[in-house]
Order: structure tokens, then sequence, then C-alpha cells
């Protein structure tokens, strides 16, 4: 039997995922496994249900704890950017928040890694991606700048959350043969999406848009 609520129905349904495939598709995102990915993850499911109706306008959403769900098109910019060599398979996510990004990356790499500074968001999170069968992430509630060092190197590193300046910690656990690093950069208005490429002890910048985040916060909410 079909899972309803996973389908989606109206507001929900395949039909309107697919419209909101064809606005990714005209802002320019090009890559095949991601749209799949973002028409397959139910957005809806990720949303508290007052909201759902609106989950697939390619708009940001709250979620709570003063924590917004990206829109479809920056979650596709990112993954598309994180994705861009061939050989991404152990990534690490700074920012577990409403776990649809730490979806859509679970069902297109080996591992994920994700964490969290809010054990309320992520215990969410663990939910929603075990309902779905997404069984390849790990998950820890830690201060997102310091990262997961005893897990690095990375093949990719993407943050969901913006700091002033990229933290030395992430730069470091990234793999030296073209680990990529996607990251907003910037104060509290508006920051720059860079993408960050390690070869050895280089890392070549690359700003692929402006962008507005939530700042990268330290500490721990239990």
């Amino acid at each position: 039997m079909k899972d309803l609520e996973i389908d989606g129905i109206g507001m929900t349904s395949r039909r309107t995922r697919e419209r909101l495939i064809q606005r990714l598709v005209d802002q320019g995102i090009q890559s095949t496994k991601v749209l799949d990915a973002i028409r397959t993850i139910p957005r809806h499911l990720f949303l508290d249900e007052a909201l759902a109706h609106r989950a697939y306008e390619d708009t940001a959403l709250p979620i709570g704890h003063n924590q917004t769900l990206s829109q479809p098109y920056i979650v596709a910019r990112m993954t598309e950017a994180l994705l861009g060599r061939e050989g991404v398979n152990k990534v690490l996510e700074i920012g577990t928040g409403s776990g649809y990004q730490t979806a859509v990356l679970a069902s297109l790499v080996g591992k994920v890694y994700s964490v969290e500074r809010i054990r309320p968001l992520q215990e969410k999170a663990r939910q929603r991606l075990s309902r779905l069968s997404l069984n390849n992430v790990r998950f820890r509630h830690t201060d997102g700048g310091m990262g997961w060092p005893e897990e690095s190197p990375f093949d990719g590193i993407i943050v969901t959350a913006a700091p002033g300046e990229i933290p030395e910690e992430l730069l470091n656990q990234l793999s030296p043969e073209g680990g990529r690093l996607v990251i907003p950069v910037g104060g509290s208005d508006f920051q720059d999406l860079l993408l960050v490429t390690r070869q050895g002890d280089e890392y070549h910048r690359k700003v692929l848009d402006a962008v507005r985040f939530v700042p990268l916060l330290s500490g721990v909410i239990r």
C-alpha cells in the first residue's frame, strides 16, 4: 500500500513537486541526480503540519528555534556544487536543522555525518530519516563550528548557517585530494555562498551566489 502522507496529496502531491522541479531547472540547476533527489524526498514531512501545504514553494520556511528550512533552490544549488566532482562519498553536514538537506545528501552519497547544536531539532530529523529508511547518516549533538574531526577527512562539507569567516577547523577536515566545502560567509543580512576546493595545502575559493542564512552560533542547546 502507498503511504499517502509520504506520497502527498493536493498541495503536497507529485504534480506539485514537478512544478517545483521545473522552476529549479529554469533557475539553472542541471544535475539530474540532484533534481531526482529533490523530486523524491517528501519536503512536506520536514515541516510542521500547518506549513506542509507550502512545502513545494521555492521559499525558506520556519522550523522553530529561530531556524529555517532553506528554499529548495538553495538546497539544490549547494548540493550540486558539493557533488561537482566524482568521488564525493563521505560528507559532513554542519547544521542538521529539519533534516531535509540531510535526506537529500543521504540519497546521493555513501555516508553523511551531520552535526547540530539544537538537540530537539536533531531528534526530529533523526525520526524523519528513519521513517524514510535513510540509514546512512550518523548524528552528533555538538557545536557545528568544530565539525567532526575524529571522522575526517571528508570528501565534502556543507554548512547550512553563516559564520563571519570560514572556521579553520573545517578547512583542516577537508580531504587534501579535492575536498569541497560549500558555505555561506558574511554578516547578518546577506552572505556570499562560497565553494572552497582543497588541493594539498592550497584552498581555492569561488563565489557561487548571494544568499541569506541564519548565523552559525557556538554552544549547544539541550
